[in-house]
């Protein structure tokens, strides 16, 4: 998964460029739930629905919830920070 792509697809007023792609993994899989990376993951890969709901054993709704958590909380200023090399 190409995570800097993914990133500059859902951070707004990015200042400042991506750091490398393990560190941007590394970032995420500590700021954000287990459940909301794998999301994430998920979908910005392009697996569909069915596939998700599998993997985390929950409900449509949910999916759409938890990719909506990981969304904002990239795009909140200490996590956007951590995500940057400045």
């Amino acid at each position: 998964m190409n995570f800097t792509e993914a990133l500059k697809k859902h951070i707004e007023k990015l200042v400042g460029t991506l750091k490398s792609e393990e560190e941007l993994k590394e970032v995420l899989k500590r700021k954000l739930t287990k459940k909301e990376y794998k999301v994430f993951v998920s979908i910005e890969e392009g697996k569909d629905m069915e596939e998700i709901k599998t993997l985390i054993h929950d409900d449509e709704d949910r999916v759409e919830s938890l990719y909506k958590n990981a969304c904002k909380k990239v795009n909140q200023e200490k996590i956007k920070k951590e995500l940057v090399d400045i």
